[in-house]
């Protein structure tokens, strides 16, 4: 069975095909966890996909907050993505290194500013490779050019939101991270955040919606059944969550796939969450 939603994937054999292709922009937004000690700017630099510009997921965000990796003003989003040789006719293609990890970051805020003419590579740089496509290891120049940006409200949730909502109870909430991090029963690596999970919120791991040696989505079927068994069947709105609002855009991802595109993303996550004294966790133990 097709996903509803179908062009928000296209796989490398379709990107080899569009390499030169001028109304195509290839977009690297590889990124990785902290603890993991590898960087997505640096791997880049040493290969990617020919042509393809660097989607800085740490640059690209709000420079007045502490919170990793915050949505920018409409402004600033516009001058980094023009700057990067985008404009609003062009359809953006996003890849990362792992396959479905980081990628589909990229990918919700362009369209939160308004961009509907993006899809993610599945595979990634890794399958890429192991296929043999070409790399390089050359810096593409893009001559900047004009995006106009204007950020959909409607898609991004805040703290005071998520507040709000555990009072009304009006969103369904789905936390992507991994069942310990969820339960509370592993420590947070970043400071002064504690273990555990917002008051009502479901565990639904992005690994358990994503085949990782393929870097693609389970089936259409698997996904409907996985969102399903939480509550998402899509008559109620939804807000995804995670760490740091990476792996929250996979399980948005996943349900546009499926044509449920009644949720938001929570962008300050657990990180906010947990890090802020008075908000009430959850946590085993």
């Amino acid at each position: 069975m097709s996903y509803t939603n179908e062009n928000a994937l296209v796989d490398t054999v379709w990107v080899a095909a569009h390499l030169d292709d001028p109304k195509v922009r290839i977009v690297d937004a590889s990124w990785h966890l902290p603890p993991t000690g590898r960087n997505g700017h640096d791997e880049y630099r040493e290969a990617h996909i020919p042509g393809a510009v660097y989607f800085d997921i740490d640059a690209i965000s709000d420079p007045d907050t502490t919170l990793p990796h915050m949505m920018p003003t409409a402004e600033a989003f516009a001058a980094a993505v023009g700057n990067l040789g985008i404009a609003n006719n062009h359809r953006v293609i996003v890849y990362d290194s792992e396959g479905l990890f980081s990628a589909p970051r990229a990918w919700w805020m362009l369209r939160a500013f308004g961009h509907d003419n993006v899809a993610v590579m599945t595979g990634g740089f890794r399958v890429w490779k192991s296929e043999g496509r070409p790399v390089s290891d050359e810096p593409p120049t893009p001559s900047a050019t004009e995006f106009n940006a204007q950020l959909n409200t409607d898609m991004v949730r805040s703290l005071a939101h998520m507040r709000a909502n555990m009072d009304s109870g009006g969103e369904l909430v789905l936390d992507a991270r991994a069942a310990n991090r969820f339960a509370g029963t592993e420590p947070e690596f970043r400071p002064g955040v504690r273990p555990g999970h917002i008051p009502g919120s479901g565990n639904l791991p992005y690994t358990e919606i994503v085949d990782a040696e393929a870097g693609a989505f389970v089936s259409s079927g698997d996904l409907r059944n996985a969102f399903d068994a939480h509550g998402a069947t899509g008559t109620q709105p939804i807000t995804t969550t995670c760490g740091s609002g990476i792996t929250a855009c996979i399980l948005g991802l996943g349900l546009h796939l499926i044509g449920r595109d009644n949720w938001a993303v929570y962008d300050g996550s657990w990180t906010e969450w947990g890090g802020s004294e008075d908000a009430p966790i959850e946590a085993e133990g």
